[in-house]
């Protein structure tokens, strides 16, 4: 047996470089064009744990699914999906609270066919600090 047992694989990769290899495979979206893309159907999805909900608000009108459930909450073949996954062909728009968890969560979601998920740069904090909407 070899003395390296990291989990399978054979060249194990960083987070920067994961997130950097997993947005290559889409284009994010800033706030403007988030904004722009909610205005022309897009479904904005948050998946910020409820304390940062509760600490820094809402965007209007966004789904809220957290992060350990977005893949059934927005699978259109699921079981367990929400009223808003309605197909494949869905716009998603996926926020965090900085634009980390997000692009990881955009990547898994496109494995389930969402071929038009994305996710906002600079998350949340990013939305708010464009001077969009938030209830509080």
């Amino acid at each position: 047996m070899s003395g390296t047992q990291h989990g399978g694989g054979d060249n194990p990769v960083g987070i920067d470089e994961l997130l950097d290899r997993v947005r290559t495979g889409y284009e994010r979206l800033g706030p403007q064009e988030a904004k722009a893309a909610a205005e022309e159907g897009a479904l904005l999805v948050d998946i910020r744990y409820a304390e940062l909900r509760e600490r820094d608000g809402l965007i209007p009108g966004a789904l809220i699914v957290e992060r350990n459930e977005l893949e059934w909450r927005l699978d259109p073949q699921g079981s367990h999906r929400a009223a808003e996954a309605v197909g494949h062909g869905l716009r998603v728009v996926v926020i965090c609270n900085e634009g980390y968890a997000s692009s990881l969560a955009a990547e898994s979601l496109h494995r389930l066919g969402l071929y038009r998920a994305t996710d906002l740069v600079g998350g949340f904090q990013a939305w708010r600090a464009a001077g969009f909407p938030v209830e509080v």
